[in-house]
């Protein structure tokens, strides 16, 4: 199916991306709507999220109106660099035979801008450049180059929004708009279907969802009759039904307390916030302890071998937390945590698989405790930090981190003050695998 995209900014510039997208007609269905200012297409977007699959825009400026309506869809925007600024000064230049040596520019990076005025051997002492970023006021770059006319400092403005160039020659000042060109048109149109494609293909992605409630089968241990367990069964079964069902899954029973759901990548994402619900719930039907593992796969056996070992992680951290593993390997969680760390669990390097043997760390015990220093604003880590994000002793998360160190994957970078009575704590910085590789060669 072709991505519908709406192509959102002035006629000008709509027209023009119209024409060359029909070199496109084969990937990409075009849905043009054009505006008289830039204010207009945070309506546009809000009313017309339904008709479209992705939004191509005329220009950076419409970043704070697209975000503004509140859009999920992907959002792609005409860049305008030195080749477009420079399309537009030899319009002025040799075209129209105006002076380039006294001119306000806005919205372009000043090194695009001068580097554009040097290789056009053109000097560049009295151009004056107006930087934008998403937060910057549209009013201010209409002011910026008023003052500078008016002033006496300018001759002609330069402008890359169309609804200030019309300003501009409304108020009697000459005026050029900056448009894109057609190979910077043609180059996002290509990205915009490029990433579409990618993204359509990982939301049709397989997706298992791996349910366990231990110790289920051995309930009547407990002098639990038969009949309430089948009961009690029946009520896990209802939740993880439910959740089945809000997903679109197709939803089997494996044994007692085990249950597994297939589904799309694409409909799990969309409701990923409900497996903290499905953990909550289970936590209320049983004391037992609930794990859920996620694996995405391009096919259902893949999915399903990812989600074994996502399930087997989650058991492995704590009770009622569910991890994820995608179809690279990645691995993901505790998923309802508000903070969760990502880590790999393979390495290509062979010394930093030895070094880590002989520390008596796994490689994915590596990367967890990489992955946890990365959330640290100062890049290190404690043995106290690690022992609580991996649920382990602190006499164990030292030992870990000594053995790093001995191993020269691991740097001791200082000492803090005990909360209480004791010893100060060893600040460590456990170094990537980028830096274990530099230091090899």
């Amino acid at each position: 199916m072709k991505p519908r995209a709406g192509i959102v900014g002035p006629r000008h510039s709509v027209d023009l991306i119209s024409e060359i997208a029909k070199e496109y007609d084969d990937n990409l269905q075009l849905v043009p709507f054009i505006y008289q200012n830039t204010e207009e297409a945070t309506d546009i977007l809000k009313k017309n999220q339904s008709l479209v699959d992705l939004w191509v825009f005329a220009g950076p400026a419409l970043y704070s109106p697209a975000q503004k309506s509140g859009s999920t869809q992907p959002f792609y925007y005409l860049r305008l660099d030195g080749a477009s600024l420079t399309k537009t000064l030899v319009e002025i230049g040799y075209k129209d035979g105006i002076s380039l040596e006294r001119v306000s520019i806005d919205m372009l990076r000043k090194r695009d801008v001068y580097e554009t005025y040097h290789d056009l051997s053109i000097p560049c002492e009295q151009v004056y450049v107006h930087e934008y970023s998403h937060d910057t006021p549209l009013k201010d770059l209409l002011t910026f180059h008023q003052k500078l006319f008016t002033d006496g400092k300018v001759n002609l403005c330069i402008t890359c929004l169309y609804s200030i160039y019309k300003q501009l020659l409304s108020k009697g000042i000459p005026a050029y708009w900056v448009s894109p060109t057609r190979s910077n048109i043609r180059e996002t149109l290509s990205m915009a279907i490029q990433q579409w494609e990618t993204l359509h293909f990982k939301q049709s992605q397989i997706a298992a969802i791996l349910v366990k409630v231990e110790k289920m089968e051995k309930r009547t241990d407990y002098n639990l009759v038969s009949y309430d367990l089948h009961r009690l069964n029946l009520e896990i079964q209802s939740a993880v039904l439910n959740f089945s069902e809000s997903i679109s899954g197709s939803f089997m029973t494996l044994g007692v307390g085990t249950f597994i759901i297939f589904s799309t990548r694409g409909s799990l994402q969309k409701t990923r916030q409900q497996i903290g619900t499905l953990l909550e719930k289970l936590s209320f039907i049983t004391d037992s302890p609930s794990n859920v593992g996620i694996g995405y796969g391009e096919t259902a056996l893949a999915a399903e071998e990812n989600s074994r070992l996502a399930l087997n992680h989650a058991q492995n951290y704590d009770s009622f937390c569910a991890f994820l593993v995608d179809d690279r390997g990645t691995i993901e969680g505790p998923l309802k945590e508000q903070e969760s760390i990502s880590f790999g669990y393979r390495t290509e390097n062979k010394e930093i698989s030895e070094k880590l043997k002989q520390s008596g760390v796994t490689i994915t015990t590596f990367n967890k405790i990489l992955s946890v220093q990365k959330r640290m604003t100062n890049h290190s880590i404690t043995a106290a930090i690690l022992s609580e994000w991996l649920k382990m002793t602190p006499r164990n998360a030292r030992r870990i981190l000594n053995g790093l160190v001995n191993e020269g994957i691991a740097v001791i970078i200082g000492e803090e003050a005990p909360t209480t009575k004791g010893r100060p704590r060893k600040i460590y910085r456990i170094k990537s695998e980028q830096e274990i590789k530099t230091e090899q060669t």
